[in-house]
Protein backbone atom coordinates (compact mmCIF):
# COMPACT_ATOMS: atom_id res chain seq x y z
CA UNK A 1 0.00 0.00 0.00
CA UNK A 2 1.28 3.44 -0.97
CA UNK A 3 0.82 6.51 1.20
CA UNK A 4 1.35 10.09 0.13
CA UNK A 5 1.50 13.05 2.48
CA UNK A 6 -1.91 14.79 2.47
CA UNK A 7 -0.25 18.18 2.84
CA UNK A 8 0.07 20.60 -0.10
CA UNK A 9 3.14 20.09 -2.28
CA UNK A 10 6.38 21.94 -1.70
CA UNK A 11 7.10 25.21 -3.52
CA UNK A 12 9.43 24.99 -6.50
CA UNK A 13 12.70 26.88 -6.09
CA UNK A 14 15.89 27.07 -8.13
CA UNK A 15 18.81 24.84 -7.20
CA UNK A 16 21.17 26.86 -5.04
CA UNK A 17 23.31 26.78 -1.94
CA UNK A 18 21.01 26.06 1.02
CA UNK A 19 22.55 29.09 2.79
CA UNK A 20 20.28 31.33 0.72
CA UNK A 21 17.18 29.55 2.06
CA UNK A 22 18.38 29.40 5.65
CA UNK A 23 19.99 32.78 6.20
CA UNK A 24 19.72 34.92 3.07
CA UNK A 25 16.00 35.10 2.33
CA UNK A 26 14.44 38.46 1.34
CA UNK A 27 11.95 38.30 4.23
CA UNK A 28 14.80 38.02 6.74
CA UNK A 29 16.16 41.40 5.66
CA UNK A 30 12.94 42.95 6.98
CA UNK A 31 13.19 41.29 10.39
CA UNK A 32 14.13 43.47 13.36
CA UNK A 33 17.30 42.14 14.94
CA UNK A 34 16.77 39.78 17.87
CA UNK A 35 18.66 37.41 20.17
CA UNK A 36 19.18 34.20 18.22
CA UNK A 37 21.37 32.18 20.59
CA UNK A 38 22.14 32.17 24.31
CA UNK A 39 24.75 29.91 25.93
CA UNK A 40 23.40 28.96 29.37
CA UNK A 41 26.81 28.14 30.85
CA UNK A 42 28.79 31.16 29.62
CA UNK A 43 25.94 33.65 29.31
CA UNK A 44 27.16 34.55 25.82
CA UNK A 45 24.47 35.98 23.51
CA UNK A 46 24.45 36.40 19.76
CA UNK A 47 21.86 38.25 17.69
CA UNK A 48 20.57 37.09 14.32
CA UNK A 49 22.53 39.68 12.37
CA UNK A 50 25.70 39.07 14.40
CA UNK A 51 25.33 35.38 13.64
CA UNK A 52 24.91 35.92 9.88
CA UNK A 53 27.95 38.23 9.76
CA UNK A 54 30.02 35.72 11.73
CA UNK A 55 28.94 32.93 9.38
CA UNK A 56 30.11 34.92 6.35
CA UNK A 57 33.39 35.97 8.00
CA UNK A 58 33.94 32.38 9.09
CA UNK A 59 33.32 31.20 5.53
CA UNK A 60 35.96 33.66 4.33
CA UNK A 61 38.43 32.47 6.97
CA UNK A 62 37.90 28.88 5.91
CA UNK A 63 37.59 29.33 2.15
CA UNK A 64 39.85 32.25 1.19
CA UNK A 65 43.19 31.37 -0.40
CA UNK A 66 46.10 30.84 1.96
CA UNK A 67 47.88 33.73 0.24
CA UNK A 68 45.11 35.98 1.57
CA UNK A 69 45.24 34.56 5.08
CA UNK A 70 42.50 31.94 4.81
CA UNK A 71 42.72 28.15 5.11
CA UNK A 72 41.99 27.64 1.41
CA UNK A 73 39.40 24.90 1.91
CA UNK A 74 37.72 23.80 -1.31
CA UNK A 75 35.54 20.77 -2.08
CA UNK A 76 37.51 19.97 -5.25
CA UNK A 77 40.52 19.28 -3.00
CA UNK A 78 38.43 16.59 -1.29
CA UNK A 79 38.46 18.47 1.99
CA UNK A 80 36.14 17.12 4.71
CA UNK A 81 35.88 18.87 8.07
CA UNK A 82 35.18 16.78 11.17
CA UNK A 83 33.37 18.42 14.10
CA UNK A 84 33.75 16.95 17.58
CA UNK A 85 32.36 19.07 20.36
CA UNK A 86 29.72 19.89 22.92
CA UNK A 87 26.94 22.34 22.11
CA UNK A 88 28.31 25.86 21.75
CA UNK A 89 27.51 28.93 19.66
CA UNK A 90 30.36 28.48 17.21
CA UNK A 91 29.42 24.84 16.59
CA UNK A 92 26.39 26.17 14.71
CA UNK A 93 28.33 29.04 13.14
CA UNK A 94 31.00 26.69 11.80
CA UNK A 95 28.38 24.43 10.22
CA UNK A 96 26.79 27.33 8.37
CA UNK A 97 30.20 28.68 7.29
CA UNK A 98 31.01 25.32 5.74
CA UNK A 99 27.67 25.24 3.94
CA UNK A 100 28.54 28.63 2.40
CA UNK A 101 31.79 27.30 0.92
CA UNK A 102 30.30 23.87 0.01
CA UNK A 103 32.94 21.98 1.99
CA UNK A 104 31.26 18.92 3.52
CA UNK A 105 31.51 18.24 7.23
CA UNK A 106 31.01 15.15 9.36
CA UNK A 107 29.45 15.19 12.83
CA UNK A 108 31.17 13.05 15.46
CA UNK A 109 29.63 12.09 18.78
CA UNK A 110 31.26 14.05 21.58
CA UNK A 111 30.60 11.10 23.91
CA UNK A 112 32.54 8.60 21.80
CA UNK A 113 35.38 6.68 23.39
CA UNK A 114 38.81 6.77 21.69
CA UNK A 115 38.05 3.32 20.26
CA UNK A 116 34.71 4.48 18.83
CA UNK A 117 36.17 7.70 17.48
CA UNK A 118 39.00 5.81 15.77
CA UNK A 119 36.45 3.63 13.96
CA UNK A 120 34.23 6.59 13.02
CA UNK A 121 37.23 8.60 11.85
CA UNK A 122 38.42 5.76 9.62
CA UNK A 123 35.00 5.63 7.95
CA UNK A 124 34.51 9.37 7.42
CA UNK A 125 38.17 10.26 6.75
CA UNK A 126 38.09 13.98 7.60
CA UNK A 127 41.03 16.08 6.47
CA UNK A 128 40.60 18.66 9.26
CA UNK A 129 38.95 18.55 12.68
CA UNK A 130 37.37 21.22 14.85
CA UNK A 131 37.09 20.12 18.48
CA UNK A 132 35.92 21.52 21.78
CA UNK A 133 38.83 19.86 23.54
CA UNK A 134 42.40 20.78 23.20
CA UNK A 135 48.39 18.40 15.88
CA UNK A 136 48.50 20.24 12.88
CA UNK A 137 45.06 20.10 11.41
CA UNK A 138 42.93 20.40 14.55
CA UNK A 139 41.19 23.69 15.33
CA UNK A 140 39.35 24.69 18.49
CA UNK A 141 35.65 25.52 18.53
CA UNK A 142 35.89 27.59 21.71
CA UNK A 143 38.63 29.06 23.86
CA UNK A 144 42.36 29.23 23.20
CA UNK A 145 45.20 26.80 23.71
CA UNK A 146 48.85 27.17 22.77
CA UNK A 147 49.68 25.40 19.54
CA UNK A 148 46.10 25.30 18.27
CA UNK A 149 44.02 27.69 16.19
CA UNK A 150 40.43 28.45 17.22
CA UNK A 151 37.48 29.29 15.01
CA UNK A 152 37.23 32.63 16.84
CA UNK A 153 40.85 33.44 15.95
CA UNK A 154 40.18 32.63 12.30
CA UNK A 155 37.18 34.99 12.22
CA UNK A 156 39.09 37.71 14.09
CA UNK A 157 41.94 37.47 11.58
CA UNK A 158 39.54 38.06 8.68
CA UNK A 159 38.13 41.15 10.36
CA UNK A 160 41.48 42.50 11.54
CA UNK A 161 43.21 42.06 8.18
CA UNK A 162 40.26 43.11 6.04
CA UNK A 163 40.30 39.95 3.96
CA UNK A 164 37.72 40.38 1.16
CA UNK A 165 34.62 38.34 1.87
CA UNK A 166 34.26 35.39 -0.49
CA UNK A 167 30.91 34.88 -2.26
CA UNK A 168 28.51 32.07 -1.45
CA UNK A 169 29.60 29.15 -3.60
CA UNK A 170 27.02 27.59 -5.90
CA UNK A 171 25.56 24.25 -4.94
CA UNK A 172 23.24 21.88 -6.79
CA UNK A 173 20.68 19.62 -5.15
CA UNK A 174 23.30 16.84 -5.09
CA UNK A 175 26.20 18.86 -3.67
CA UNK A 176 27.38 17.07 -0.53
CA UNK A 177 26.64 19.20 2.55
CA UNK A 178 27.39 17.03 5.57
CA UNK A 179 27.75 13.50 6.88
CA UNK A 180 26.66 11.71 10.01
CA UNK A 181 26.56 8.14 11.20
CA UNK A 182 23.65 5.75 10.73
CA UNK A 183 22.04 4.11 13.73
CA UNK A 184 23.56 0.75 12.86
CA UNK A 185 20.42 -1.22 13.72
CA UNK A 186 20.84 -3.29 10.55
CA UNK A 187 24.61 -3.64 10.76
CA UNK A 188 27.71 -1.61 11.50
CA UNK A 189 27.52 2.17 11.54
CA UNK A 190 27.68 3.70 8.08
CA UNK A 191 28.53 7.25 6.98
CA UNK A 192 25.34 8.86 5.65
CA UNK A 193 25.88 11.56 2.99
CA UNK A 194 23.31 14.39 2.89
CA UNK A 195 23.17 17.15 0.31
CA UNK A 196 22.21 20.81 0.02
CA UNK A 197 19.08 19.63 -1.80
CA UNK A 198 18.21 17.29 1.07
CA UNK A 199 18.37 20.14 3.58
CA UNK A 200 16.39 22.43 1.25
CA UNK A 201 13.61 19.85 0.95
CA UNK A 202 13.56 19.37 4.73
CA UNK A 203 13.28 23.10 5.40
CA UNK A 204 10.56 23.60 2.78
CA UNK A 205 8.62 20.69 4.25
CA UNK A 206 8.73 22.27 7.70
CA UNK A 207 7.65 25.60 6.23
CA UNK A 208 4.58 24.03 4.57
CA UNK A 209 3.79 22.22 7.83
CA UNK A 210 4.05 25.53 9.69
CA UNK A 211 1.75 27.25 7.19
CA UNK A 212 -0.86 24.53 7.75
CA UNK A 213 -0.60 24.99 11.51
CA UNK A 214 -1.23 28.70 11.00
CA UNK A 215 -4.55 27.88 9.31
CA UNK A 216 -5.97 26.28 12.47
CA UNK A 217 -4.14 28.13 15.25
CA UNK A 218 -3.97 31.84 15.93
CA UNK A 219 -0.42 33.23 15.96
CA UNK A 220 0.85 32.75 19.51
CA UNK A 221 1.67 35.71 21.69
CA UNK A 222 4.97 35.00 23.40
CA UNK A 223 5.32 36.58 26.84
CA UNK A 224 9.10 36.89 26.54
CA UNK A 225 11.42 39.92 26.68
CA UNK A 226 11.65 40.15 22.88
CA UNK A 227 8.18 38.80 22.13
CA UNK A 228 9.51 35.70 20.34
CA UNK A 229 9.53 32.02 21.21
CA UNK A 230 12.51 30.81 23.25
CA UNK A 231 13.56 27.24 22.50
CA UNK A 232 15.58 25.31 25.10
CA UNK A 233 17.97 23.18 23.06
CA UNK A 234 19.46 20.56 25.36
CA UNK A 235 19.95 17.91 22.67
CA UNK A 236 22.99 17.96 20.33
CA UNK A 237 22.95 20.98 18.01
CA UNK A 238 23.48 20.21 14.32
CA UNK A 239 22.01 23.13 12.41
CA UNK A 240 19.69 26.09 12.95
CA UNK A 241 16.92 26.54 10.43
CA UNK A 242 16.89 30.33 10.35
CA UNK A 243 13.52 30.55 12.08
CA UNK A 244 12.38 33.65 13.94
CA UNK A 245 13.11 32.38 17.44
CA UNK A 246 15.77 32.35 20.14
CA UNK A 247 17.62 29.13 20.98
CA UNK A 248 18.97 28.73 24.50
CA UNK A 249 21.81 26.21 24.36
CA UNK A 250 22.97 23.88 27.11
CA UNK A 251 26.42 22.44 26.40
CA UNK A 252 25.79 19.26 28.36
CA UNK A 253 22.93 17.89 30.42
CA UNK A 254 22.54 19.15 33.98
CA UNK A 255 19.05 18.75 35.42
CA UNK A 256 19.39 21.56 37.97
CA UNK A 257 20.63 23.99 35.31
CA UNK A 258 17.65 22.84 33.23
CA UNK A 259 15.15 23.81 35.94
CA UNK A 260 17.01 27.04 36.74
CA UNK A 261 17.04 28.12 33.09
CA UNK A 262 13.32 27.83 32.35
CA UNK A 263 12.21 30.84 34.45
CA UNK A 264 15.51 32.68 33.93
CA UNK A 265 15.19 32.74 30.12
CA UNK A 266 11.38 32.41 29.95
CA UNK A 267 11.65 29.20 27.95
CA UNK A 268 8.58 28.61 25.77
CA UNK A 269 9.59 25.45 23.86
CA UNK A 270 11.31 22.33 25.22
CA UNK A 271 13.20 19.88 22.96
CA UNK A 272 13.61 16.55 24.79
CA UNK A 273 14.31 12.83 24.38
CA UNK A 274 12.47 10.10 26.36
CA UNK A 275 15.31 9.34 28.80
CA UNK A 276 15.47 13.02 29.78
CA UNK A 277 11.68 13.15 30.17
CA UNK A 278 11.95 10.28 32.64
CA UNK A 279 14.57 12.14 34.70
CA UNK A 280 12.59 15.37 34.61
CA UNK A 281 9.21 14.06 35.75
CA UNK A 282 10.71 12.07 38.65
CA UNK A 283 12.82 14.98 39.90
CA UNK A 284 11.43 16.86 42.96
CA UNK A 285 11.63 20.20 41.13
CA UNK A 286 9.24 19.00 38.43
CA UNK A 287 6.33 19.55 40.79
CA UNK A 288 7.64 22.65 42.57
CA UNK A 289 9.66 24.56 39.96
CA UNK A 290 8.43 27.52 37.93
CA UNK A 291 7.61 26.05 34.51
CA UNK A 292 4.82 28.49 33.68
CA UNK A 293 6.51 29.90 30.55
CA UNK A 294 6.55 26.53 28.73
CA UNK A 295 3.94 26.38 25.95
CA UNK A 296 5.09 23.51 23.70
CA UNK A 297 7.08 20.30 24.23
CA UNK A 298 8.69 18.20 21.52
CA UNK A 299 10.11 14.75 22.26
CA UNK A 300 12.08 12.91 19.58
CA UNK A 301 14.85 10.33 18.93
CA UNK A 302 12.81 7.41 20.31
CA UNK A 303 9.25 6.42 21.17
CA UNK A 304 7.86 8.30 24.19
CA UNK A 305 5.79 5.89 26.32
CA UNK A 306 2.21 7.06 26.84
CA UNK A 307 2.66 7.02 30.62
CA UNK A 308 5.47 9.57 30.44
CA UNK A 309 3.56 11.66 27.93
CA UNK A 310 0.51 11.76 30.21
CA UNK A 311 2.63 12.73 33.22
CA UNK A 312 4.12 15.59 31.21
CA UNK A 313 0.73 16.81 30.07
CA UNK A 314 -0.65 16.65 33.61
CA UNK A 315 2.01 19.16 34.67
CA UNK A 316 1.25 21.40 31.66
CA UNK A 317 -2.57 21.36 31.35
CA UNK A 318 -2.56 23.98 28.58
CA UNK A 319 -0.44 21.76 26.31
CA UNK A 320 -2.76 19.49 24.30
CA UNK A 321 -0.10 17.18 22.89
CA UNK A 322 3.57 16.39 23.31
CA UNK A 323 4.86 16.84 19.76
CA UNK A 324 6.86 14.04 18.23
CA UNK A 325 7.36 12.18 15.00
CA UNK A 326 9.48 9.59 13.25
CA UNK A 327 12.78 9.98 11.47
CA UNK A 328 16.08 8.32 10.68
CA UNK A 329 19.65 9.26 9.82
CA UNK A 330 19.19 8.56 6.12
CA UNK A 331 16.68 11.39 5.73
CA UNK A 332 17.49 15.06 6.33
CA UNK A 333 13.90 15.63 7.41
CA UNK A 334 11.61 13.84 9.81
CA UNK A 335 9.42 11.33 8.00
CA UNK A 336 6.34 12.15 10.07
CA UNK A 337 5.24 14.81 12.54
CA UNK A 338 2.47 15.41 15.05
CA UNK A 339 -0.98 16.15 13.66
CA UNK A 340 -2.42 19.37 15.09
CA UNK A 341 -6.20 19.26 15.85
CA UNK A 342 -8.20 20.73 12.96
CA UNK A 343 -5.34 20.43 10.47
CA UNK A 344 -6.20 19.38 6.89
CA UNK A 345 -9.81 20.53 7.39
CA UNK A 346 -10.21 18.01 10.17
CA UNK A 347 -10.07 15.03 7.80
CA UNK A 348 -7.00 13.50 9.43
CA UNK A 349 -7.30 12.40 13.05
CA UNK A 350 -4.49 12.12 15.56
CA UNK A 351 -3.89 8.58 16.82
CA UNK A 352 -2.21 8.27 20.24
CA UNK A 353 0.80 5.97 20.10
CA UNK A 354 1.27 6.40 16.37
CA UNK A 355 3.99 8.21 14.45
CA UNK A 356 1.26 10.58 13.22
CA UNK A 357 1.31 12.05 9.70
CA UNK A 358 3.78 12.10 6.80
CA UNK A 359 5.77 15.30 6.37
CA UNK A 360 4.92 17.37 3.26
CA UNK A 361 6.70 16.06 0.18
CA UNK A 362 7.03 12.52 1.58
CA UNK A 363 5.69 9.22 0.23
CA UNK A 364 5.69 5.86 2.00
CA UNK A 365 4.89 2.25 1.25
CA UNK A 366 4.63 -0.84 3.45
CA UNK A 367 6.28 -3.93 1.95
CA UNK A 368 5.90 -7.61 2.85
CA UNK A 369 9.01 -9.85 3.14
CA UNK A 370 8.29 -11.21 -0.36
CA UNK A 371 8.43 -7.69 -1.83
CA UNK A 372 4.69 -7.26 -2.38
CA UNK A 373 2.75 -4.35 -0.89
CA UNK A 374 1.13 -4.92 2.50
CA UNK A 375 -2.58 -4.30 2.96
CA UNK A 376 -4.42 -2.13 5.52
CA UNK A 377 -3.38 -2.80 9.14
CA UNK A 378 -0.79 -5.32 7.95
CA UNK A 379 2.72 -4.86 9.28
CA UNK A 380 5.61 -4.68 6.86
CA UNK A 381 8.86 -2.85 6.21
CA UNK A 382 8.53 0.91 5.80
CA UNK A 383 9.99 2.39 2.61
CA UNK A 384 10.00 6.16 2.14
CA UNK A 385 10.61 8.42 -0.84
CA UNK A 386 11.35 12.15 -0.81
CA UNK A 387 13.99 14.63 -1.90
CA UNK A 388 15.25 14.63 1.69
CA UNK A 389 16.57 11.07 1.25
CA UNK A 390 20.35 10.83 1.55
CA UNK A 391 22.75 10.43 -1.36
CA UNK A 392 23.94 7.12 0.05
CA UNK A 393 26.72 5.78 2.29
CA UNK A 394 30.28 6.99 1.87
CA UNK A 395 32.62 4.26 0.70
CA UNK A 396 29.99 1.52 0.98
CA UNK A 397 28.43 0.84 -2.41
CA UNK A 398 26.93 -2.51 -1.35
CA UNK A 399 25.04 -1.00 1.58
CA UNK A 400 23.92 1.90 -0.61
CA UNK A 401 22.48 -0.48 -3.22
CA UNK A 402 20.71 -2.53 -0.54
CA UNK A 403 19.18 0.45 1.29
CA UNK A 404 18.38 2.89 -1.53
CA UNK A 405 16.35 0.95 -4.09
CA UNK A 406 14.70 2.57 -7.14
CA UNK A 407 14.29 5.89 -5.37
CA UNK A 408 12.95 4.31 -2.17
CA UNK A 409 14.74 4.24 1.18
CA UNK A 410 14.37 0.93 3.00
CA UNK A 411 14.15 1.88 6.67
CA UNK A 412 14.26 -1.59 8.22
CA UNK A 413 11.38 -0.59 10.52
CA UNK A 414 8.19 -2.64 10.71
CA UNK A 415 5.20 -0.34 10.39
CA UNK A 416 1.44 -0.72 9.94
CA UNK A 417 -0.49 1.66 7.72
CA UNK A 418 -1.38 3.76 10.76
CA UNK A 419 2.42 4.34 11.05
CA UNK A 420 2.87 2.42 14.28
CA UNK A 421 6.37 1.00 14.32
CA UNK A 422 9.49 -0.05 16.15
CA UNK A 423 12.29 2.28 17.20
CA UNK A 424 15.55 0.39 17.73
CA UNK A 425 17.33 2.85 19.98
CA UNK A 426 18.44 3.11 23.61
CA UNK A 427 17.22 6.33 25.24
CA UNK A 428 17.44 8.11 21.92
CA UNK A 429 21.09 7.16 21.42
CA UNK A 430 22.09 5.13 18.37
CA UNK A 431 23.29 1.61 19.11
CA UNK A 432 24.65 -0.84 16.54
CA UNK A 433 24.26 -4.50 17.61
CA UNK A 434 27.06 -5.57 15.26
CA UNK A 435 29.40 -3.01 16.82
CA UNK A 436 28.96 -4.59 20.26
CA UNK A 437 29.24 -8.10 18.84
CA UNK A 438 32.50 -7.25 17.08
CA UNK A 439 33.85 -5.53 20.18
CA UNK A 440 33.33 -8.67 22.26
CA UNK A 441 34.71 -10.97 19.58
CA UNK A 442 37.84 -8.79 19.38
CA UNK A 443 38.63 -9.32 23.08
CA UNK A 444 42.36 -10.05 23.23
CA UNK A 445 42.04 -13.30 25.24
CA UNK A 446 39.62 -14.78 22.65
CA UNK A 447 37.16 -15.69 25.39
CA UNK A 448 34.21 -16.34 23.08
CA UNK A 449 33.69 -17.79 19.63
CA UNK A 450 30.27 -16.38 18.75
CA UNK A 451 27.81 -13.73 19.89
CA UNK A 452 24.27 -12.72 18.98
CA UNK A 453 22.31 -9.55 19.74
CA UNK A 454 18.61 -9.56 20.60
CA UNK A 455 16.33 -7.48 22.83
CA UNK A 456 14.91 -7.47 26.36
CA UNK A 457 12.91 -4.75 28.10
CA UNK A 458 13.22 -3.27 31.56
CA UNK A 459 15.11 0.01 31.29
CA UNK A 460 14.54 3.51 32.67
CA UNK A 461 11.76 4.06 30.14
CA UNK A 462 9.45 1.42 28.71
CA UNK A 463 11.01 1.86 25.26
CA UNK A 464 14.53 1.27 26.54
CA UNK A 465 16.26 -2.08 26.28
CA UNK A 466 18.91 -3.17 28.76
CA UNK A 467 22.28 -4.60 27.80
CA UNK A 468 22.59 -8.11 29.17
CA UNK A 469 24.93 -11.02 28.52
CA UNK A 470 24.94 -14.72 29.33
CA UNK A 471 28.45 -16.24 29.31
CA UNK A 472 30.62 -19.03 30.63
CA UNK A 473 32.89 -18.45 33.64
CA UNK A 474 32.94 -15.65 36.21
CA UNK A 475 36.37 -14.43 35.12
CA UNK A 476 35.25 -14.37 31.50
CA UNK A 477 32.30 -12.21 32.50
CA UNK A 478 34.52 -9.72 34.34
CA UNK A 479 37.03 -9.45 31.50
CA UNK A 480 34.40 -9.00 28.81
CA UNK A 481 32.55 -6.40 30.86
CA UNK A 482 35.76 -4.41 31.39
CA UNK A 483 36.63 -4.76 27.71
CA UNK A 484 33.29 -3.30 26.61
CA UNK A 485 33.42 -0.43 29.13
CA UNK A 486 36.90 0.53 27.98
CA UNK A 487 35.91 0.75 24.31
CA UNK A 488 32.26 1.72 24.08
CA UNK A 489 30.17 4.65 25.30
CA UNK A 490 28.28 4.25 28.56
CA UNK A 491 24.89 3.77 26.89
CA UNK A 492 26.27 0.63 25.17
CA UNK A 493 27.43 -1.02 28.40
CA UNK A 494 25.92 -4.26 29.73
CA UNK A 495 23.92 -2.51 32.47
CA UNK A 496 21.29 -5.23 32.71
CA UNK A 497 23.59 -7.66 34.48
CA UNK A 498 25.30 -10.84 33.29
CA UNK A 499 23.96 -14.37 33.64
CA UNK A 500 26.04 -17.55 33.38
CA UNK A 501 25.25 -20.47 31.06
CA UNK A 502 27.35 -23.01 29.20
CA UNK A 503 30.81 -21.77 28.24
CA UNK A 504 31.58 -20.59 24.71
CA UNK A 505 28.03 -19.32 24.20
CA UNK A 506 27.23 -15.64 24.43
CA UNK A 507 23.84 -14.00 24.08
CA UNK A 508 23.62 -10.22 24.28
CA UNK A 509 20.32 -8.49 24.80
CA UNK A 510 20.45 -4.81 24.26
CA UNK A 511 17.58 -2.85 22.90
Amino acid sequence: MYHKSPFPGLPKILESNVHHLLLNRPDQKEWPDYTLFVNVITGQRRSFREFVERVRDGATALGADMSQGGLGLRPENEEVVGILGENCLDYITLIHSLLVITVPFVLFSFYATPYEFENANSLAQPTRIFASLPADRIYLLEGENEGYTSYDQLVSSVRKNGIPRIPVRHATKDTLAYMLFSSGTSGLHKVVMLSHGNITHAVLGMMVYGIEIGKVQAPPVWNTPEGIQVVFNIVPVYHALGLYSCSVILSKWDINVFFDSIPKYQITNLLLVPSLVHQIIYHPRFKTGDLSSVKTITCAAAYLPSQLSEQLRARFPDIETVDGGFGLSESAAAVSLTLIPGMLNGHAKSKPGSSEILLPGTEARIVRPDGSLAGPNEAGELHIRSNATALGYKGNDNATRETFVDGWLRTGDRIRIDNDGDTLKVSGMQVAPVEIENTLLAQQDKLITDVTVAGVSGGRTSDERILRAALGEKEVVARLDAWVQERLSRYKWLRGGIGIVAAANVFLFLF
